[in-house]
Protein backbone atom coordinates (compact mmCIF):
# COMPACT_ATOMS: atom_id res chain seq x y z
CA UNK A 1 0.00 0.00 0.00
CA UNK A 2 1.27 3.49 -0.42
CA UNK A 3 2.35 5.59 2.35
CA UNK A 4 -0.52 6.49 4.83
CA UNK A 5 -0.86 10.10 5.58
CA UNK A 6 -1.62 10.42 9.23
CA UNK A 7 -2.67 13.72 11.73
CA UNK A 8 -2.85 13.36 15.21
CA UNK A 9 -5.53 15.17 17.64
CA UNK A 10 -3.70 15.96 21.25
CA UNK A 11 0.08 15.45 21.17
CA UNK A 12 0.66 15.13 24.91
CA UNK A 13 1.35 11.76 26.86
CA UNK A 14 0.01 9.51 24.72
CA UNK A 15 1.51 10.85 21.40
CA UNK A 16 4.10 7.87 21.92
CA UNK A 17 1.38 5.29 20.04
CA UNK A 18 1.38 8.44 16.79
CA UNK A 19 4.83 7.65 16.88
CA UNK A 20 4.37 4.21 16.89
CA UNK A 21 2.88 4.90 13.84
CA UNK A 22 5.48 7.55 11.96
CA UNK A 23 6.97 4.73 9.71
CA UNK A 24 7.94 6.46 6.33
CA UNK A 25 7.52 4.51 3.58
CA UNK A 26 4.23 2.74 5.61
CA UNK A 27 2.79 6.10 6.95
CA UNK A 28 3.70 9.47 7.97
CA UNK A 29 2.41 11.99 10.58
CA UNK A 30 1.82 14.64 8.27
CA UNK A 31 -0.51 17.05 10.51
CA UNK A 32 -1.19 17.62 14.40
CA UNK A 33 -3.66 19.82 16.36
CA UNK A 34 -3.21 20.66 20.45
CA UNK A 35 -4.36 23.78 21.78
CA UNK A 36 -1.14 24.40 24.10
CA UNK A 37 1.90 25.89 22.61
CA UNK A 38 3.69 22.75 24.05
CA UNK A 39 1.72 19.98 22.55
CA UNK A 40 2.64 22.06 19.24
CA UNK A 41 6.18 22.55 19.41
CA UNK A 42 6.20 18.51 20.78
CA UNK A 43 4.41 17.83 17.59
CA UNK A 44 7.20 19.57 15.31
CA UNK A 45 9.83 17.39 17.81
CA UNK A 46 8.60 14.69 17.32
CA UNK A 47 7.39 14.48 13.50
CA UNK A 48 9.79 16.59 11.92
CA UNK A 49 9.80 20.57 10.77
CA UNK A 50 7.48 19.90 8.08
CA UNK A 51 4.34 18.98 10.27
CA UNK A 52 1.38 21.10 9.58
CA UNK A 53 0.62 21.99 12.97
CA UNK A 54 -2.66 23.71 13.99
CA UNK A 55 -4.62 24.66 17.44
CA UNK A 56 -7.74 22.80 16.57
CA UNK A 57 -8.80 19.91 14.54
CA UNK A 58 -10.72 21.26 11.93
CA UNK A 59 -8.05 23.15 10.61
CA UNK A 60 -6.66 19.61 9.60
CA UNK A 61 -9.72 19.44 7.47
CA UNK A 62 -7.14 20.45 4.52
CA UNK A 63 -4.06 18.02 5.12
CA UNK A 64 -5.07 15.32 3.07
CA UNK A 65 -5.51 12.76 6.00
CA UNK A 66 -5.78 8.84 5.33
CA UNK A 67 -6.33 8.08 8.85
CA UNK A 68 -5.95 10.54 12.27
CA UNK A 69 -4.90 9.41 16.33
CA UNK A 70 -8.00 11.42 18.58
CA UNK A 71 -5.20 11.12 21.85
CA UNK A 72 -6.91 14.42 23.49
CA UNK A 73 -8.09 13.71 27.02
CA UNK A 74 -10.92 11.43 27.65
CA UNK A 75 -14.05 14.07 27.97
CA UNK A 76 -12.44 15.37 24.53
CA UNK A 77 -12.88 12.35 22.20
CA UNK A 78 -16.15 12.59 20.40
CA UNK A 79 -16.20 15.93 18.99
CA UNK A 80 -12.92 15.29 16.78
CA UNK A 81 -13.76 12.06 16.31
CA UNK A 82 -17.39 12.68 14.92
CA UNK A 83 -15.31 15.33 12.59
CA UNK A 84 -13.28 13.37 10.95
CA UNK A 85 -15.64 10.30 10.66
CA UNK A 86 -17.94 12.48 8.83
CA UNK A 87 -15.04 13.70 6.48
CA UNK A 88 -14.45 9.90 5.71
CA UNK A 89 -11.13 10.11 7.51
CA UNK A 90 -10.81 6.14 9.42
CA UNK A 91 -10.20 6.98 13.40
CA UNK A 92 -8.42 5.79 16.15
CA UNK A 93 -9.66 6.32 19.06
CA UNK A 94 -8.14 5.88 22.51
CA UNK A 95 -9.64 4.06 25.14
CA UNK A 96 -12.07 4.89 27.13
CA UNK A 97 -13.91 5.50 23.36
CA UNK A 98 -16.24 8.19 25.77
CA UNK A 99 -16.71 8.95 29.08
CA UNK A 100 -20.84 8.67 28.21
CA UNK A 101 -22.91 5.64 26.92
CA UNK A 102 -24.20 8.45 24.92
CA UNK A 103 -21.27 9.60 23.48
CA UNK A 104 -19.90 5.90 22.69
CA UNK A 105 -23.27 5.29 20.87
CA UNK A 106 -22.38 8.81 18.99
CA UNK A 107 -19.53 7.89 17.68
CA UNK A 108 -20.88 4.00 16.68
CA UNK A 109 -23.87 5.74 14.49
CA UNK A 110 -21.46 7.76 12.59
CA UNK A 111 -19.03 5.26 11.79
CA UNK A 112 -22.59 3.07 10.79
CA UNK A 113 -23.76 6.36 9.13
CA UNK A 114 -20.46 7.28 7.58
CA UNK A 115 -18.86 3.96 6.30
CA UNK A 116 -15.57 5.45 7.55
CA UNK A 117 -13.65 2.82 10.03
CA UNK A 118 -13.44 3.06 13.45
CA UNK A 119 -10.97 1.82 16.09
CA UNK A 120 -10.85 1.77 19.83
CA UNK A 121 -7.01 1.92 21.34
CA UNK A 122 -7.99 -1.23 23.84
CA UNK A 123 -3.83 -2.44 23.71
CA UNK A 124 -4.31 -5.23 26.51
CA UNK A 125 -5.62 -7.46 23.89
CA UNK A 126 -2.44 -7.34 22.20
CA UNK A 127 -0.62 -7.92 25.45
CA UNK A 128 1.49 -11.23 25.61
CA UNK A 129 0.33 -12.75 28.26
CA UNK A 130 -3.75 -11.68 28.37
CA UNK A 131 -3.42 -13.50 24.44
CA UNK A 132 -1.81 -16.68 26.06
CA UNK A 133 -4.28 -16.41 28.51
CA UNK A 134 -7.56 -16.33 25.48
CA UNK A 135 -5.61 -19.25 23.97
CA UNK A 136 -5.71 -21.29 27.12
CA UNK A 137 -9.40 -21.19 27.39
CA UNK A 138 -10.02 -21.56 23.50
CA UNK A 139 -8.11 -24.73 24.12
CA UNK A 140 -10.28 -26.04 26.21
CA UNK A 141 -7.81 -25.94 29.42
CA UNK A 142 -10.27 -24.83 31.90
CA UNK A 143 -13.74 -26.40 30.02
CA UNK A 144 -16.05 -23.59 30.36
CA UNK A 145 -15.57 -20.27 31.79
CA UNK A 146 -17.34 -19.27 34.66
CA UNK A 147 -16.68 -16.69 36.50
CA UNK A 148 -13.75 -14.10 35.94
CA UNK A 149 -12.09 -11.96 39.10
CA UNK A 150 -10.00 -9.17 38.46
CA UNK A 151 -7.40 -7.40 40.59
CA UNK A 152 -5.70 -4.44 39.87
CA UNK A 153 -3.07 -2.57 42.20
CA UNK A 154 -2.49 0.94 40.74
CA UNK A 155 0.18 1.70 42.87
CA UNK A 156 1.28 4.89 41.34
CA UNK A 157 -2.25 6.07 41.54
CA UNK A 158 -1.75 9.34 43.30
CA UNK A 159 0.50 10.41 40.86
CA UNK A 160 -0.71 9.27 37.69
CA UNK A 161 -4.56 10.00 38.70
CA UNK A 162 -5.16 12.67 41.37
CA UNK A 163 -3.00 15.74 40.51
CA UNK A 164 -4.74 16.09 37.27
CA UNK A 165 -7.92 16.14 35.22
CA UNK A 166 -8.25 12.03 35.77
CA UNK A 167 -9.21 13.51 39.59
CA UNK A 168 -12.87 15.41 38.16
CA UNK A 169 -15.83 13.52 37.52
CA UNK A 170 -16.73 16.18 34.94
CA UNK A 171 -13.33 14.87 32.88
CA UNK A 172 -13.53 11.19 33.56
CA UNK A 173 -17.24 10.06 34.73
CA UNK A 174 -15.01 7.70 37.10
CA UNK A 175 -11.77 6.21 37.34
CA UNK A 176 -13.82 2.75 37.49
CA UNK A 177 -14.96 3.52 34.12
CA UNK A 178 -11.49 5.64 33.11
CA UNK A 179 -8.78 3.42 34.74
CA UNK A 180 -11.56 0.17 34.37
CA UNK A 181 -12.25 0.30 30.81
CA UNK A 182 -8.98 -1.43 29.84
CA UNK A 183 -9.87 -4.26 32.81
CA UNK A 184 -13.96 -4.36 32.00
CA UNK A 185 -13.05 -5.02 28.35
CA UNK A 186 -10.14 -7.92 28.97
CA UNK A 187 -13.07 -9.52 31.54
CA UNK A 188 -15.55 -9.46 28.38
CA UNK A 189 -12.94 -10.67 26.26
CA UNK A 190 -11.87 -13.52 28.58
CA UNK A 191 -15.45 -14.28 29.48
CA UNK A 192 -16.85 -14.27 26.00
CA UNK A 193 -20.11 -12.06 27.46
CA UNK A 194 -20.47 -8.79 28.39
CA UNK A 195 -21.81 -7.42 31.78
CA UNK A 196 -25.94 -6.66 31.61
CA UNK A 197 -26.30 -5.69 35.86
CA UNK A 198 -23.70 -4.90 37.95
CA UNK A 199 -23.43 -3.56 41.79
CA UNK A 200 -20.13 -1.68 42.96
CA UNK A 201 -19.24 0.21 45.96
CA UNK A 202 -16.21 2.80 46.57
CA UNK A 203 -14.94 5.65 48.47
CA UNK A 204 -12.35 8.19 48.33
CA UNK A 205 -10.56 6.70 51.14
CA UNK A 206 -7.17 8.23 51.08
CA UNK A 207 -6.85 11.11 48.25
CA UNK A 208 -9.58 13.28 49.54
CA UNK A 209 -7.66 14.85 52.60
CA UNK A 210 -4.55 15.43 50.57
CA UNK A 211 -3.05 19.25 49.77
CA UNK A 212 -4.44 20.10 46.55
CA UNK A 213 -2.86 22.75 44.77
CA UNK A 214 -4.85 25.98 44.35
CA UNK A 215 -7.06 26.62 41.19
CA UNK A 216 -5.47 28.61 38.17
CA UNK A 217 -7.18 31.98 37.42
CA UNK A 218 -8.94 32.97 34.12
CA UNK A 219 -10.50 30.65 31.46
CA UNK A 220 -8.57 28.14 31.03
CA UNK A 221 -9.26 26.41 34.28
CA UNK A 222 -12.54 25.15 33.63
CA UNK A 223 -13.04 21.37 32.95
CA UNK A 224 -14.39 20.18 29.97
CA UNK A 225 -14.26 20.87 26.09
CA UNK A 226 -14.86 24.30 25.95
CA UNK A 227 -11.02 25.12 26.53
CA UNK A 228 -9.96 28.19 24.62
CA UNK A 229 -7.94 27.89 21.56
CA UNK A 230 -4.57 29.10 23.68
CA UNK A 231 -4.72 26.75 26.81
CA UNK A 232 -2.35 26.93 28.88
CA UNK A 233 0.51 24.70 29.13
CA UNK A 234 -0.29 21.78 30.94
CA UNK A 235 1.89 19.91 33.25
CA UNK A 236 2.20 16.42 32.38
CA UNK A 237 2.65 13.40 34.85
CA UNK A 238 6.42 12.40 34.39
CA UNK A 239 6.91 16.51 35.11
CA UNK A 240 5.71 15.60 39.05
CA UNK A 241 5.80 12.25 39.41
CA UNK A 242 8.38 10.97 42.33
CA UNK A 243 8.40 7.50 43.68
CA UNK A 244 10.21 7.66 46.59
CA UNK A 245 6.83 9.12 48.47
CA UNK A 246 5.35 7.12 51.09
CA UNK A 247 2.70 6.72 51.83
CA UNK A 248 0.29 7.51 49.80
CA UNK A 249 -1.23 9.91 52.64
CA UNK A 250 2.41 12.04 51.91
CA UNK A 251 1.41 12.93 48.40
CA UNK A 252 0.57 16.77 48.08
CA UNK A 253 0.03 19.39 45.14
CA UNK A 254 -3.48 17.14 44.30
CA UNK A 255 -5.69 18.29 41.40
CA UNK A 256 -7.69 21.45 42.53
CA UNK A 257 -10.82 19.05 42.34
CA UNK A 258 -10.71 15.70 43.52
CA UNK A 259 -14.29 14.10 43.36
CA UNK A 260 -13.56 10.14 41.99
CA UNK A 261 -13.06 7.20 44.24
CA UNK A 262 -9.54 5.81 44.87
CA UNK A 263 -10.80 2.18 45.93
CA UNK A 264 -13.89 0.75 44.25
CA UNK A 265 -15.11 -3.03 43.63
CA UNK A 266 -17.78 -4.12 40.85
CA UNK A 267 -19.74 -7.32 40.43
CA UNK A 268 -21.66 -8.10 37.33
CA UNK A 269 -23.38 -10.66 35.67
CA UNK A 270 -22.65 -10.95 31.49
CA UNK A 271 -24.77 -12.10 28.91
CA UNK A 272 -23.71 -15.23 29.10
CA UNK A 273 -24.14 -16.21 32.50
CA UNK A 274 -20.30 -15.86 33.64
CA UNK A 275 -20.12 -13.97 36.85
CA UNK A 276 -17.12 -11.76 37.06
CA UNK A 277 -15.75 -9.17 39.87
CA UNK A 278 -13.57 -6.26 38.94
CA UNK A 279 -11.56 -4.61 42.08
CA UNK A 280 -9.62 -1.32 41.95
CA UNK A 281 -7.39 0.46 44.21
CA UNK A 282 -4.92 3.66 43.66
CA UNK A 283 -2.98 3.68 46.72
CA UNK A 284 -1.28 0.07 46.95
CA UNK A 285 2.75 -0.37 46.85
CA UNK A 286 2.88 -2.69 43.73
CA UNK A 287 1.62 -1.91 40.20
CA UNK A 288 0.48 -4.41 38.49
CA UNK A 289 -3.39 -6.58 37.59
CA UNK A 290 -3.94 -9.91 38.16
CA UNK A 291 -6.98 -12.02 36.27
CA UNK A 292 -8.13 -15.57 37.76
CA UNK A 293 -10.26 -17.31 35.66
CA UNK A 294 -12.40 -20.10 36.40
CA UNK A 295 -13.63 -22.64 34.57
CA UNK A 296 -16.05 -26.10 35.39
CA UNK A 297 -12.66 -28.23 34.69
CA UNK A 298 -9.72 -25.89 36.04
CA UNK A 299 -8.57 -22.34 36.57
CA UNK A 300 -5.84 -19.90 35.04
CA UNK A 301 -4.14 -16.89 36.63
CA UNK A 302 -1.33 -15.08 35.37
CA UNK A 303 1.52 -13.68 37.98
CA UNK A 304 2.89 -10.04 36.33
CA UNK A 305 1.31 -8.88 33.76
CA UNK A 306 4.36 -7.78 31.23
CA UNK A 307 4.01 -3.89 30.96
CA UNK A 308 7.29 -3.96 32.22
CA UNK A 309 10.57 -5.29 31.95
CA UNK A 310 9.42 -8.59 33.74
CA UNK A 311 8.44 -12.30 31.84
CA UNK A 312 4.78 -13.02 33.27
CA UNK A 313 3.42 -16.43 33.83
CA UNK A 314 0.28 -17.89 33.40
CA UNK A 315 -0.66 -20.86 35.63
CA UNK A 316 -2.98 -23.29 35.61
CA UNK A 317 -4.79 -25.58 37.94
CA UNK A 318 -6.76 -28.59 36.68
CA UNK A 319 -6.33 -31.33 38.71
CA UNK A 320 -8.34 -32.23 41.95
CA UNK A 321 -6.04 -31.18 45.53
CA UNK A 322 -6.00 -29.88 48.73
CA UNK A 323 -4.46 -26.57 49.45
CA UNK A 324 -2.68 -24.17 47.07
CA UNK A 325 0.00 -25.12 45.30
CA UNK A 326 1.90 -22.02 44.00
CA UNK A 327 3.67 -24.24 41.46
CA UNK A 328 0.25 -25.48 39.78
CA UNK A 329 -0.29 -27.99 37.32
CA UNK A 330 1.15 -26.23 34.52
CA UNK A 331 3.11 -23.08 33.99
CA UNK A 332 3.76 -21.24 30.94
CA UNK A 333 6.04 -18.30 31.05
CA UNK A 334 5.21 -15.60 28.44
CA UNK A 335 7.83 -13.41 26.85
CA UNK A 336 6.42 -9.62 28.03
CA UNK A 337 7.94 -8.02 24.97
CA UNK A 338 9.06 -4.66 24.09
CA UNK A 339 8.30 -1.33 25.51
CA UNK A 340 6.56 0.22 25.57
CA UNK A 341 3.04 -1.48 27.00
CA UNK A 342 4.85 -5.28 26.45
CA UNK A 343 5.20 -4.63 22.80
CA UNK A 344 0.90 -4.06 22.60
CA UNK A 345 1.42 -0.38 21.86
CA UNK A 346 3.44 -1.50 18.78
CA UNK A 347 0.96 -4.12 18.00
CA UNK A 348 -1.99 -2.12 18.58
CA UNK A 349 -0.90 0.63 15.95
CA UNK A 350 -0.19 -1.94 13.24
CA UNK A 351 -3.14 -3.58 13.11
CA UNK A 352 -4.68 0.04 12.76
CA UNK A 353 -2.67 1.37 9.65
CA UNK A 354 -3.67 -1.39 8.41
CA UNK A 355 -7.14 -1.38 9.09
CA UNK A 356 -7.18 1.94 8.31
CA UNK A 357 -5.71 1.16 4.81
CA UNK A 358 -7.68 -2.20 3.71
CA UNK A 359 -10.15 -2.83 6.52
CA UNK A 360 -10.28 -6.34 7.65
CA UNK A 361 -11.23 -8.44 11.29
CA UNK A 362 -9.24 -6.28 13.99
CA UNK A 363 -8.82 -7.99 17.63
CA UNK A 364 -9.84 -4.63 19.12
CA UNK A 365 -13.01 -4.07 19.03
CA UNK A 366 -15.67 -1.14 19.28
CA UNK A 367 -18.71 -2.66 20.20
CA UNK A 368 -16.66 -4.40 23.24
CA UNK A 369 -15.58 -0.63 23.74
CA UNK A 370 -18.52 0.48 23.86
CA UNK A 371 -19.43 -2.10 26.91
CA UNK A 372 -16.60 -1.45 28.51
CA UNK A 373 -18.02 2.09 28.86
CA UNK A 374 -21.82 1.09 29.71
CA UNK A 375 -20.02 -1.49 32.45
CA UNK A 376 -17.69 1.42 33.80
CA UNK A 377 -20.81 3.72 33.79
CA UNK A 378 -23.27 1.56 35.14
CA UNK A 379 -20.86 0.29 38.19
CA UNK A 380 -19.90 3.88 38.94
CA UNK A 381 -23.58 4.86 39.18
CA UNK A 382 -24.22 2.12 41.60
CA UNK A 383 -21.21 2.54 43.94
CA UNK A 384 -22.54 6.27 43.91
CA UNK A 385 -25.78 5.19 44.90
CA UNK A 386 -24.99 2.92 47.77
CA UNK A 387 -24.75 -0.15 45.99
CA UNK A 388 -27.92 -0.36 44.38
CA UNK A 389 -28.32 -3.18 41.30
CA UNK A 390 -27.84 -1.28 37.68
CA UNK A 391 -28.34 -2.50 34.46
CA UNK A 392 -26.66 -1.69 31.36
CA UNK A 393 -28.12 -0.78 28.42
CA UNK A 394 -27.83 -2.79 25.58
CA UNK A 395 -26.47 -1.86 22.03
CA UNK A 396 -28.92 -1.48 19.07
CA UNK A 397 -28.75 -4.67 17.33
CA UNK A 398 -28.09 -3.42 13.93
CA UNK A 399 -25.06 -1.78 14.95
CA UNK A 400 -23.98 -4.75 16.71
CA UNK A 401 -24.35 -6.65 13.61
CA UNK A 402 -22.48 -3.97 11.27
CA UNK A 403 -19.15 -3.99 13.64
CA UNK A 404 -18.89 -7.95 14.11
CA UNK A 405 -19.23 -7.74 9.89
CA UNK A 406 -15.32 -5.78 10.39
CA UNK A 407 -17.62 -2.24 9.70
CA UNK A 408 -18.91 -3.71 6.05
CA UNK A 409 -22.55 -3.59 4.58
CA UNK A 410 -23.83 -6.00 2.79
CA UNK A 411 -26.49 -5.59 -0.20
CA UNK A 412 -29.33 -3.62 0.05
CA UNK A 413 -27.89 -2.15 3.60
CA UNK A 414 -29.60 1.33 4.49
CA UNK A 415 -28.70 3.72 6.65
CA UNK A 416 -28.45 3.73 10.47
CA UNK A 417 -32.21 4.67 11.90
CA UNK A 418 -33.28 5.77 15.24
CA UNK A 419 -34.78 2.24 15.83
CA UNK A 420 -32.42 -0.57 14.32
CA UNK A 421 -34.40 -3.84 15.35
Amino acid sequence: MSELRVGVVGVGQRATLALAAHRPGVARVVSCADPSPRGRADAVRLFGPGTAVHTDHTGMAGDGLDAVFVLTPDDRHVEPSLFFLAAGVPVFVEKPLAITVDGCDRLLRAAFETGTRLYVGHNLRHLPVLRRMREMIEEGAIGRVRSVWCRHFVGHGGDYYFKDWHAERARTTGLLLQKGAHDLDVIHWLAGGYSRDVVAMGDLAVYGANPRRPAPAGPAAGPGPEAPPEAEDPARMPDWFNPDIWPPTALSGLNPVVDVEDISMMLTRLDNGVLASYQQCHFTPDYWRNYTVIGDEGRLENFGDGLEDESPAVRLWNRRRSGYRADADRTETVSGGEHPHGGADDALVREFLRFAASGGPTETSPVAAREAVAAGTAATASLRAGGTRTEVPPLAPGLVRYFAAHQEKGPGARPYGGAVD
